[in-house]
């Protein structure tokens, strides 16, 4: 069995439990953002910023990822399903999420024991929110890697970075 073979049955795994992920973290930052604009409890501005901007980062995931999906399984020869169509957007979103689980464990100082917290009204979401933002951190470390080395094998083949993921 071949790699490409492997990433055609992979991909939309992949991808799906990255959507899957990301639905679910979008719907802790805008339950999180509506409870902070109707009551205003927010520890800090920084704090409703950061929750805000994770809810933009499940939204963007969301929306480019099932249309990646799509495209792997309705046009998978075409330029905007090639290997390097794949790797701009996950390494954007790599990057759109490492920021947005660096903000948050910042501003929660690493994580928060509910016991003895305090400070922050909503510990039990925002300690979810945190743990969900790294999960889908590492889920796009892992694709991007896949995404890499196919890649590196489709250029060593001589086809080239604007091939396919998968073997046709």
């Amino acid at each position: 069995m071949s790699f490409g073979s492997v990433v055609r049955r992979g991909h939309p795994i992949l991808f799906s439990l990255l959507i899957l992920f990301s639905i679910i973290e979008m719907c802790i930052a805008a339950w999180l953002t509506a409870k902070y604009n109707s009551n205003h409890n927010f520890n800090t501005s920084g704090e409703r910023a950061r929750v805000r901007y994770i809810l933009f980062a499940s939204i963007w995931t969301i929306l480019f990822g099932f249309s990646y999906l799509i495209l792997f399984l309705v046009a998978a020869g075409s330029a905007l399903a090639s290997i390097a169509s794949h790797f701009v957007f996950l390494a954007i979103t790599w990057v759109v999420w490492l920021a947005a689980a660096a903000a948050i464990t910042q501003t929660l100082g690493g994580a928060l024991n509910c016991k003895t917290n305090i400070v922050f009204v909503y510990c039990g979401q925002l300690n979810a929110l945190e743990g969900f933002a790294w999960l889908i951190w590492v889920w796009v470390t892992i694709m991007l890697i896949v995404v890499l080395v196919r890649g590196i094998t489709s250029a060593k083949q001589g086809d080239g970075y604007r091939g396919s993921l998968a073997d046709e």
